[in-house]
């Protein structure tokens, strides 16, 4: 189980886990209160870095790297100062490459902001997800609405222009007028993108089991969906235009990293939890910290899990990702890859989906979802492909 050397990689990823607190309703690869092992987790995703780099046959140009989390911008500016030496010490960096950080309200200063600035960071993902301090509160998210404040300020003042917020549609005791509130205060702001996520509630998550115990109610489907068809209106009147589902940008702000995962190029991941692409095969990491710890100080590998994709997988893939977006899947690709021997079987599926209402025809030969499609996705996905058998 090993990245191939030669492939072309010109995206990173970079995990760091550690959080504050653990919000109700992460699925991710995080850990709270572990602060401890910051620093003997930095020096095993060095080590990390380090082998991958000299692991390829050639330097390696890169176009984007992204810190993801957990929390990143809790990265002490010591320890993310080396890690950005070695870096540019490992690989070629594009003088115009996107280098992003997520970054959650109450834990960053100007100092910090300065900090990242002088190492070539040069976008930022808040997020905010809401301005409602007690519905945060009651999912376990210690922020508050005067530090998203704050960060956007300090941020803008420090001289950040590519600024992006996330936000969560559907939260409880969330409103319909306090949602539109959100979003018309959100055009005003010194952002260039906006990220809306649907609330998804994922098993053994303590928000999963607060909702099975009847402690939390979520809003209606129809509602939240009556209230994304808005937003997308909304966000387009003040010059945010919607580039997938979820992702809306001021034109030539859109999220280059993100974008390489729905292209299917080669990116790879660093540190625990994190997951590669070699345009082949999908890689994911150790989810362990002790695991993956053993792993580096032990010169090993820290691939936990490797699957080939067959072509049958590439096409539900590549389904998947472009079905999000505006320009939509090309109806020959379903067809050809999933329907090759009973193509009007094919044909009648796409049909009634349309007729339904949970896909629509972008151009004459592709669709996309719909807002009503976004909701049951994976059952959309499913209809199209489905082997036919």
């Amino acid at each position: 189980m090993q990245y191939k050397s030669s492939t072309p990689t010109r995206f990173l990823y970079i995990h760091w886990p550690f959080c504050p607190y653990r919000c109700y309703f992460c699925p991710f690869v995080a850990l709270a209160g572990q602060d401890n092992l910051m620093g003997v987790y930095d020096q095993a995703l060095k080590k990390e870095i380090v082998k991958f780099a000299k692991e390829q046959e050639n330097k390696l140009l890169i176009d984007t790297i992204h810190f993801g989390g957990g929390t990143p911008s809790t990265y002490p500016n010591d320890l993310l100062l080396d890690t950005f030496d070695i870096l540019r010490n490992m690989f070629e960096i594009d003088d115009h490459a996107e280098i992003a950080i997520e970054v959650n309200p109450g834990t960053v200063d100007k100092e910090k902001l300065q900090v990242w600035q002088s190492v070539g960071i040069n976008r930022l993902s808040i997020g905010v997800q809401s301005l409602k301090d007690q519905v945060l509160q009651k999912l376990n998210r210690h922020q508050t609405t005067q530090q998203v404040f704050d960060v956007l300020h300090t941020s803008a003042e420090v001289g950040f222009e590519n600024v992006s917020v996330d936000l969560i549609l559907g939260l409880p005791e969330v409103t319909p007028d306090e949602w539109k509130e959100l979003i018309n205060k959100v055009v005003t702001w010194p952002i260039k993108h906006v990220s809306i996520y649907c609330l998804e509630v994922h098993e053994n998550t303590a928000l999963y089991f607060k909702i099975k115990t009847n402690q939390v109610n979520l809003p209606q489907d129809e509602e939240s969906m009556a209230l994304y068809r808005w937003t997308c209106e909304f966000l387009d009147k003040y010059g945010f235009k919607q580039y997938e589902l979820s992702n809306f940008a001021i034109p030539g702000y859109e999220s280059r990293h993100n974008q390489a995962y729905w292209d299917r190029v080669p990116y790879k991941g660093f540190g625990i939890g994190a997951c590669s692409f070699d345009g082949k095969r999908r890689f994911c990491n150790e989810k362990d910290i002790k695991k993956y710890l053993t792993a580096m100080q032990e010169g090993a590998s820290c691939i936990d899990s490797c699957e080939e994709l067959d072509e049958r997988q590439a096409v539900l893939e590549h389904v998947m990702l472009n079905l999000r977006r505006p320009r939509g899947v090309l109806i020959r690709d379903i067809i050809d890859g999933m329907w090759r021997n009973k193509s009007n079987d094919g044909y009648k599926i796409i049909q009634q989906l349309e007729e339904q209402h949970f896909v629509e025809r972008c151009a004459k030969q592709h669709i996309r979802l719909t807002s009503k499609g976004l909701v049951v996705e994976n059952e959309v996905v499913a209809q199209l492909c489905r082997v036919a058998l």
